[in-house]
C-alpha cells in the first residue's frame, strides 16, 4: 500500500516514488532494489546501543543507507495509509522519545514472562508504528528493533513465525487499538 503524503520534497516531481541513491524512478523496480539492498544490512550486524529513540535511528540508518539519504532521519511531512494518519512530524521527537523513556523505566523488558513480556512489547511496537518517524522502512525496522528487544529480554526470535499477512493484520489491529494478535504474535516469535 502507498503512503498518502502532502506534498512531498523527497519524492521525484510527479510521481510517488522516492529520490535515492540509485536514482530509480520506477516503483517496481526500487521496491525490488530496496528490499535487495535492506536483506544484505539484515544480515550485517546490526549496531549495538541501548534500544533507545537514538538507537532505534541508527538501526534505520544502518538498514536503509544504502538506498536513501535521509536514512535514520526523522520524517518532515504528514503520512498516511488507508485513510489514517501518522503522529504529525512537528511531534515525532517529543512521542519517541516518551516511548522509549518508558521502555527505559521498564528495563527493556528484561526479567518478565512470556506472556507479560508480549504484551508490553506488543504495546511498545504499537505505539511506534503509529508515530512512524520515517518516511519508508517503519515495519521492517519495527521488526528489527522487536527482534533486538526480544533477545535482550532473554527470549529467542523465530523469525518463521512472522507470515506476512498476520504481520500486517497484527499492526493494523494495534493501530485501532486492539494489540492482543499482536501480543499472541509476539508470543509465538518469543517462544520459538
Amino acid at each position: 500500500m502507498v503512503y498518502a503524503a502532502e506534498n512531498d520534497p523527497l519524492c521525484y516531481p510527479g510521481t510517488t516514488v522516492l529520490r535515492n541513491r540509485l536514482n530509480i524512478e520506477d516503483q517496481a523496480e526500487l521496491d525490488e532494489f530496496e528490499l535487495a539492498l535492506f536483506l544484505t544490512r539484515a544480515d550485517e550486524r546490526i549496531p549495538a546501543g541501548r534500544l533507545d529513540y537514538a538507537h532505534y535511528r541508527a538501526v534505520h540508518r544502518h538498514l536503509f543507507q544504502d538506498i536513501y539519504d535521509w536514512a535514520g532521519e526523522v520524517r518532515a511531512i504528514r503520512i498516511g495509509k488507508g485513510g489514517n494518519w501518522f503522529c504529525y512530524p512537528e511531534y515525532i521527537d517529543q512521542e519517541m522519545a516518551r516511548i522509549f523513556k518508558e521502555l527505559a523505566d521498564a528495563n527493556c523488558l528484561r526479567g518478565l514472562g512470556i506472556e507479560d513480556f508480549a504484551v508490553r512489547a506488543a504495546h511498545v511496537l504499537a505505539e511506534i508504528n503509529a508515530v512512524h518517524p520515517f518516511r519508508e522502512g517503519n515495519g521492517r525496522t519495527q521488526l528489527t528493533f522487536l527482534a533486538m528487544l526480544t533477545e535482550n529480554a532473554g527470549f529467542s526470535f523465530d523469525a518463521d513465525v512472522l507470515e506476512r499477512e498476520r504481520v500486517l493484520n497484527a499492526m493494523i489491529g494495534s493501530f485501532a487499538g486492539d494489540e492482543a494478535p499482536l501480543a499472541r504474535l509476539i508470543e509465538d516469535i518469543a517462544r520459538g
